[in-house]
């Protein structure tokens, strides 16, 4: 099957993404796995003050994996939080910022 799309270069985002609100965070996620163990390393940014945080978390299964990395979200550092609510859900929060009024 012939592939008609071709990369090419953008100058401007596209209507839908220009619509879309700014990003707050950014997060990525490399998962090492050899059948017994699996290991995800990657990093949080919050994109509006330029500060990142080294993330890392470990399980035997996929679902231990997941509330690991979810339990290292969770205790991101107090200056990533911003001096709000340093509860688990609270940072999340932080990072994530508040939903404006309309």
């Amino acid at each position: 099957m012939k592939d008609d799309h071709k990369p090419e270069l953008v100058h401007e985002a596209p209507k839908a993404l220009q619509e879309e609100p700014p990003v707050v965070a950014r997060l990525v996620v490399e998962i090492r796995s050899d059948g017994t163990r699996t290991i995800a390393r990657g990093a949080v940014e919050d994109a509006q003050h330029g500060e990142k945080v080294a993330i890392e978390a470990h399980g035997s299964s996929p679902l231990q994996l997941a509330i690991a990395l979810a339990r290292s979200l969770t205790q991101l550092p107090r200056a990533m939080l911003r001096g709000r609510d340093t509860s688990a859900r609270g940072g999340v929060r932080g990072l994530l910022g508040r939903m404006k009024k309309p």
